[in-house]
C-alpha cells in the first residue's frame, strides 16, 4: 500500500469522531476512500504506531487503519 491507493475497509470499525455521526458508534465496514499518509516517523524519529495507515474519506472525515484492515481497490 502506498500514498494516493484507493482502498476499501474490508473488517468492521467502528470509529465515534464522524462528522454526522458525533459520539455514537458509525461502522466504516465497506467504505471507501484514499490513503494519504502511512505513518512510520514522527519528527525525523522511526515510530511503530498501532494503526499506520491514514485514510481520507471525504473532506471533513478521516481515519487511521492497521493495514490487514483494508483492501486495495
Amino acid at each position: 500500500m502506498k500514498i494516493g491507493d484507493r482502498v476499501r475497509v474490508k473488517d468492521s470499525v467502528v470509529v465515534y469522531h464522524h462528522p454526522q455521526n458525533r459520539n455514537a458508534p458509525f461502522d466504516l465496514k465497506g467504505h471507501e476512500g484514499e490513503v494519504i499518509a502511512i505513518v512510520t516517523e514522527w519528527e525525523g524519529r522511526p515510530v511503530s504506531a498501532n494503526l499506520p495507515v491514514q485514510v481520507k474519506f471525504d473532506k471533513k472525515f478521516k481515519a487511521h487503519f492497521r493495514e490487514d484492515e483494508l483492501e486495495a481497490l
